[in-house]
């Protein structure tokens, strides 16, 4: 049974720059059995409903702006899977959460960044899944459930995200600058509930987590972190893969459940 995981992306240059985090990235895939497929819920690509991805050759979107040329020159052609992304949206419905195929969206910089790095051979199909940021973390933690399923068949279930993500700071910030410590008290929060398996403490961290808000001004870099808790289920291991910062605010923290 293959794990879920939880990465933080950074920023889109991450590919093009040497860190901690881009040197973990690289190292990852060694670390797991190769999957048949990965599933990967980003930060970046929010629906009104689950939709879930079904292209025969997944495009590379750069959804950013005012980046280096060689960033827009990096692709990952990934194949995807169509029958795979049927078997989902099954699963899903089942679940009470109707969703919807998408058959021409290709993948994200949440999606293509840390798997470029973890698998960059780009011959393991790939399928994204939407999130829905008004709906909050529990929603996301179902919508992980439902996918559950598939861990057994071969399927790495990934979480793409940031475990801070406050881009208000981030501008003007030298990679290597100090972290702030508002940063690193609500990351340290964060990790303690997630390896004490405080559940009802990570579903309301908006409102018991120190300087939540503060760091994650909208939801939806987060919410990736509840759909890979909502796949590895109830009693789940987990286990802290990776922990570094960026830009004094980004923190690059992964996990896996095992």
């Amino acid at each position: 049974m293959l794990p879920t995981l939880f990465l933080s992306h950074g920023a889109p240059t991450l590919p093009l720059m040497e860190s901690p985090a881009t040197r973990f990235l690289r190292g990852l895939g060694a670390t797991l059995e190769r999957p048949r497929a990965i599933v990967v819920a980003s930060a970046h690509w929010e629906t009104h409903q689950p939709e879930v991805t079904a292209v025969a050759v997944n495009d590379t979107i750069h959804d950013f702006y005012g980046f280096p040329k060689a960033l827009y020159e990096l692709t990952y052609p990934a194949p995807g899977d169509p029958a795979l992304a049927e078997r989902a949206l099954g699963l899903l419905a089942e679940a009470g959460l109707p969703a919807t195929l998408d058959t021409r969206r290709g993948l994200d910089h949440g999606a293509w960044v840390p798997l470029l790095l973890a698998w960059p051979d780009h011959d393991i199909p790939v399928l994204q899944v939407s999130i829905q940021s008004h709906l909050g973390p529990e929603h996301h933690e179902k919508l992980g459930a439902a996918l559950a399923p598939l861990r057994a068949e071969g399927v790495l279930l990934v979480g793409s995200g940031s475990f801070t993500h406050d881009l208000r700071r981030f501008r003007g910030q030298p990679v290597d600058a100090p972290v702030q410590p508002d940063v690193t008290e609500f990351a340290t929060w964060m990790d303690f509930a997630i390896r004490e398996g405080r559940n009802e403490d990570l579903l309301a961290y908006r409102k018991r987590a120190p300087h939540a808000v503060k760091n994650h001004p909208t939801d939806e870099h987060l919410l990736p972190l509840y759909v890979a808790l909502g796949a590895a289920g109830p009693g789940a291991r987990p286990e802290r893969l990776h922990s570094s910062a960026q830009f004094s605010m980004l923190r690059m923290d992964a996990y896996a459940f095992h």
